[in-house]
C-alpha cells in the first residue's frame, strides 16, 4: 500500500512541528506496512525569499499530484508589510485545492484540564468551518484614496446556496454517525449572507437529514456559550470567517492553540486533503527546539483517516499524544520543560507500546 505526501513546512516553526509528526509518520510507515513517498516544497515567506511567490508553480502542481499535503505554518513579521504575504500563498493553496471544508477538532488532553478555563474536563467537538467563500475570498475588496484625503477599505462576504450546502452536508453527516446535533452558526438578524447560510442550512436539514436535530446560534452567543457550556457544541459549522474565530477560541478551552490540529477536506470519504496545525508561525521561539508538535501530530492523525483510510491508526496515533499529557510530558506552552524533540520521541515511544496488541489493517 503506497501514498503520496506533499510536505509544505513553511515559516518559524513549521520546519520543526512538521519534523516531529513525520517522525511519527516513519513509526506509522513501519508499524503499519505502508510505504509513504514524500516530497518536501515551499510555500509562505521562504517561497517569497525564494521565488517571489508565496505559492510557486512548482508547489501547486506536486499538491495537486499527492494523495495529501502536510502544512506547518506561514508568516511573520518579516513579510508582513509587503506587496506579497506569506498568507496570500496559504489562500491560493486552499482555493486550488478547492477544499472546502476546514475541520478542526478539540478536545481537553488528559492532565491539561488546570490550563482550560473551566479547570475541568469536557466533551470535546469539532468546528467545521467553510473556508472558500465569505469575506477572504469575496470581490470587490482593497483600500483606496478618497479626495478629501481619507482612505476607505472595502472586503465584500459572498455566499452562494451551493457553497453552504456542500459544507453543511458534511457537518449533517458526521454530526448523523456521532448521534449529536448539529450547531449553525451565523449573524443571520442582521448579515444578509448569515440569512441565506441560515435558510439554506434549514432547508438542507428539513431535505435530507430530518433526523438530525438542528440548532441555531449566533455568532456572538455562541462565543459566549462555548465558555460556559462547551459540551453544547460537539459538531459545528459556520462560514469562514465565524469559524477562523470560534477555532482560536477552542484552542483557550483546551489550554493552548499547540495543540490543535485541522483537516481539510472536499467531503467525507473524498481522499485528497491538507492537514496542518491551528497555530501560527511563532517566529519568537521559532530553532529554540520548545515548540509544542501535538498540534501536527494531531494534524497528521487525520490525514491517517481521512486521506489514507488508516482509522486504527490515527486514533493509535491520539491515544498516544492523550497518554504522554497524562503523564506530564509537555512544551513549555503547557508550564512543561520538554523539548520538541522530547515530546515527539514520548509520543513515539507510547505509539509502539500500544501497538502491540492492536491490529493495523485499513477500514
Amino acid at each position: 500500500m503506497g501514498f503520496k505526501l506533499a510536505v509544505l513546512p513553511g515559516d518559524g516553526i513549521g520546519p520543526e512541528v512538521i519534523n516531529a509528526a513525520l517522525q511519527v509518520l516513519d513509526v506509522v510507515s513501519e508499524l503499519g506496512g505502508v510505504t509513504v513517498e514524500r516530497e518536501t516544497a515551499l510555500i509562505g515567506g521562504i517561497a517569497i525569499d525564494e521565488s517571489q511567490d508565496p505559492f510557486p508553480p512548482a508547489t501547486e502542481q506536486l499538491v495537486h499530484a499527492a494523495d495529501a499535503t502536510l502544512l506547518g505554518a506561514v508568516g511573520g513579521p518579516k513579510w508582513a508589510d509587503g506587496p506579497k504575504t506569506p498568507e496570500q500563498g496559504l489562500l491560493r493553496l486552499r482555493a486550488s485545492l478547492g477544499l472546502f471544508a476546514n475541520l478542526r477538532p478539540f478536545e481537553v488532553l488528559p492532565g491539561l484540564e488546570e490550563f482550560t478555563p473551566l479547570k475541568r474536563p469536557f466533551q470535546g467537538g469539532v468546528i467545521i468551518r467553510e473556508l472558500l467563500g465569505g469575506l477572504y475570498y469575496g470581490e470587490p475588496r482593497g483600500i483606496t484614496a478618497k479626495a478629501d484625503g481619507e482612505a476607505e477599505a472595502v472586503d465584500t462576504a459572498r455566499y452562494t446556496t451551493a457553497q453552504i450546502e456542500r459544507v453543511a452536508h458534511i457537518g449533517f453527516q458526521l454530526a448523523r454517525q456521532r448521534g449529536v446535533p448539529l450547531m449553525s452558526i451565523d449573524k443571520a438578524n442582521v448579515l444578509q449572507t448569515s440569512k441565506l447560510w441560515r435558510q439554506t442550512v434549514m432547508a438542507l436539514g428539513q431535505r435530507e437529514y430530518p433526523d438530525v436535530t438542528l440548532a441555531h446560534r449566533y455568532v456572538d452567543a455562541a462565543a459566549m456559550e462555548m465558555v460556559l457550556a462547551p459540551e453544547r457544541f460537539q459538531v459545528v459549522v459556520t462560514e469562514n470567517l465565524f469559524g477562523d474565530i470560534l477555532s482560536d477560541l477552542s484552542g483557550g478551552l483546551v489550554g493552548s492553540l499547540g495543540v490543535l490540529g485541522s483537516a481539510t477536506v472536499a467531503g467525507i470519504g473524498q481522499g485528497k486533503g491538507l492537514y496542518e496545525p491551528v497555530h501560527g508561525s511563532a517566529p519568537d521561539i521559532a530553532g529554540r527546539g520548545i515548540a509544542n508538535p501535538i498540534g501536527a501530530i494531531w494534524s497528521l492523525s487525520l490525514l491517517l483517516e481521512w486521506s489514507f483510510g488508516l482509522q486504527p491508526m490515527a486514533k493509535l496515533v491520539q491515544q498516544a499524544v492523550r497518554d504522554i499529557t497524562q503523564n506530564g510530558i509537555r512544551t513549555p506552552d503547557l508550564g512543561g520543560r520538554a523539548t520538541t524533540e522530547e515530546v515527539t520521541e514520548a509520543i513515539i515511544g507510547q505509539l509502539r507500546r500500544l501497538s502491540e496488541n492492536v491490529t493495523m489493517d485499513r477500514e
